[in-house]
């Protein structure tokens, strides 16, 4: 008799802590009722959104030992002192854009003959993600750049997401707000952007064209959402195309600083290749008319697009200022020629019960059938950065990340 599959789920253990979980009570029910030839067992976690007593009033079995499963899931990157040799992992390694401060992590997979399936490569045959947390990140990144515009102006109070039970009571709060005249402006078009604009829309603010947003006042509050096309230009002067600049980010150039003197409150969305040009320069801030006020980096791509990201900051302290003339952190709200930057990079742990479930469900209907060998398991392999101590051929060019000398 062929054993089941067992599923361990993992203690997140990452500091500062993250509540969510990538398998909740009851899509962990679903997924055993879809897949009967699997079990799943739960690491117990004092900090996890929902609670071990949840776990087991579900029919779970709590255990601290997950040497015997085959498959272990968690949601951030795991500690290097709990990886167990010769196990397969799902979870964000941040790792495959050479990050410098996981990089012994990666190492140490490999060195145990771990296989890594990254959730971040986790693609349709269309190339588009099928799991993410990136709709949540954009949700709560705009209520949070909304709470530090209340507290920059001193003009209106939110209370932060984390004390919210969910996102309803959360916009409960927002909808009291009556906003001034402001310019808004979101980057990006995907999942990030679609849930920082509908946690714009609770205030029923009026969306322009981005040809308004530069040319036009307004005697009340409005938001602009960009595509790359509105931020980027090819260097030899052809028009823009979106594919060609996917492939040939390098070709490009930035025009985005006409928006740095029109918008008061910036919240990137946008996904960044390393080889993109960056949106700003130090300089830029430094220039008189530089308007932005408050930068909510939902992206939050250390040594990126946005200068002023020069550390991410943390769920429990989620805003830092940033002097524009000497490019140095400053406190937050002190200085009003200061930026005030929101870079917290782990966002939809504000909202965890809802953010867990609805990415466990995705998991469910789109990862689970091929992780199992139900359906072709081309999405995982794609996914593989290691297998078998090496490093999987889509992800060989991080030999050097990995090898180089110290």
């Amino acid at each position: 008799m062929i054993r089941p599959t067992r599923i361990g789920v993992l203690r997140e253990t990452k500091t500062p802590p993250d509540r969510r979980v990538a398998i909740t009570p009851q899509q962990g029910l679903n997924i055993l009722k879809s897949h009967p030839n699997i079990s799943i067992f739960i690491q117990p976690s004092d900090i996890r959104c929902y609670t071990d007593a949840e776990y087991r009033k579900a029919g779970f079995f709590l255990t601290e030992d997950l040497r015997e499963c085959d498959i272990l899931i968690g949601v951030k990157e795991v500690s290097i002192p709990t990886l167990i040799p010769n196990k397969k992992y799902l979870f964000f390694s941040h790792t495959a854009k050479e990050q410098a401060h996981n990089r012994k992590l990666l190492q140490e997979i490999l060195k145990r003959n771990i296989t890594l399936i990254d959730y971040e490569y986790l693609c349709d045959k269309n190339g588009k993600r099928v799991v993410a947390f990136g709709y949540w990140a954009g949700v709560v990144g705009a209520y949070k750049a909304l709470r530090a515009r209340g507290m920059r102006t001193d003009s209106f109070d939110l209370p932060p997401a984390r004390t919210c039970e969910n996102m309803a009571e959360m916009y409960a709060h927002l909808k009291k707000v009556q906003l001034r005249p402001i310019k808004i402006l979101v980057t990006g078009g995907g999942r990030v952007a679609t849930g920082a604009m509908q946690t714009i829309n609770v205030l029923n603010i009026r969306e322009v064209t981005p040809h308004e947003f530069l040319t036009q006042n307004f005697n009340e509050p409005v938001v602009c959402r960009l595509d790359p096309e509105h931020y980027v230009e090819r260097i030899d002067g052809e028009a823009f195309d979106l594919k060609h600049f996917y492939a040939h980010p390098k070709l490009y150039k930035s025009s985005f600083k006409p928006f740095t003197k029109v918008t008061d409150l910036l919240i990137t969305c946008h996904y960044w290749d390393p080889e993109s040009p960056k949106f700003m320069t130090p300089e830029d801030y430094k220039e008189e008319d530089f308007r932005i006020s408050v930068i909510a980096d939902v992206s939050c791509d250390l040594n990126g697009p946005i200068p002023s990201t020069i550390r991410t900051s943390t769920i429990a302290n989620s805003f830092y200022g940033y002097d524009r003339f000497t490019g140095e952190e400053a406190i937050p709200f002190v200085d009003e020629r200061n930026v005030t930057v929101m870079a917290v990079d782990n966002l939809p742990g504000e909202l965890p019960r809802e953010s867990s479930d609805d990415f466990c469900r995705a998991l469910s209907q789109h990862v689970f059938p091929a992780l199992l060998g139900d359906t072709d398991d081309e999405i995982i392999e794609k996914a593989c950065i290691t297998k078998d101590g090496q490093l999987t051929p889509a992800f060989s060019y991080l030999q050097d990340y990995v090898y180089k000398s110290e």
